[in-house]
């Protein structure tokens, strides 16, 4: 079953999770892949591009194709960039036919939560790839930089308000999987609504990665990603000889 914030809560996304907020995380993919990709570097494949925040910035330097598994995500997608190709499909499974100069697979990629899921997904980014291409996988953790944490936010838009309590935490470290629990606030006008969200996402270690993506085909190094009040963390940048 896909999170509600997929589904029948799709249209608070944005007051969760901003467009404006990727900027900086956007350009570091840009700049990843001008510096790796043999030209020319024209277009991008992103697997998992739920609403489309990444891609707003993006599509100012590739033409872009974007996947996902949710169709209202693809819905709010398609409103915020509607000169882009968009195609529902599962990242474990999508065969386009076709190949691309570079692939991006974003935080979406949290929800393969078995090293299986993982290599699924590794695999259609690299048939996806052309030789002399790359691909950025972006994950929220791996499990030497995992740790517990809780954060309270909020944010407004029209007659909509959302405050949110959001935990991050792990019920069992020998396992390939986290929580993410969020607790909602939803207020639309007069009408206030609580809701509980729970994400089970993937955690691995960096040698199950560097592994995984090494045996679908990639030369696989770290580089870094702005995350905030100037913070970073790494992921993993991926050429295809």
């Amino acid at each position: 079953m896909q999170p509600l914030l997929y589904t029948e809560l799709v249209d608070w996304y944005y007051l969760m999770d901003p467009t404006a907020d990727h900027a900086d995380e956007a350009e570091s993919y840009r700049a990843a892949f001008e510096r790796s990709v043999s030209p020319p570097l024209e277009t991008l494949l992103e697997l998992g591009a739920g609403a489309g925040n990444n891609a707003y910035y993006l599509k100012q330097r590739f033409r872009c194709t974007l996947t996902d598994l949710s169709e209202p995500m693809l819905g709010l997608c398609r409103a915020l960039n509607p000169e882009c190709e968009h195609v529902l499909g599962d990242m474990r499974t999508l065969r386009l036919g076709r190949e691309f100069d570079a692939v991006l697979v974003h935080d979406a990629v949290v929800y393969m939560t078995t090293e299986d899921d993982l290599a699924a997904a590794a695999r259609t980014a690299f048939v996806h790839t052309r030789p002399g291409g790359a691909a950025v996988f972006a994950p929220d953790y791996v499990r030497e930089t995992f740790r517990e944490v809780s954060a309270m936010f909020g944010n407004e838009g029209g007659q909509r308000a959302l405050r949110c309590l959001d935990w991050t935490w792990d019920p069992d470290p020998n396992d390939t999987q986290y929580l993410a629990d969020y607790a909602l606030l939803l207020r639309d006008g007069k009408q206030m609504r609580a809701v509980h969200e729970r994400h089970v996402e993937g955690l691995f270690p960096r040698a199950t990665w560097f592994a995984v993506l090494g045996a679908a085909g990639y030369r696989v190094e770290l580089v870094q990603r702005p995350i905030g009040e100037g913070q970073s963390d790494q992921i993993f940048l991926c050429r295809r000889p």
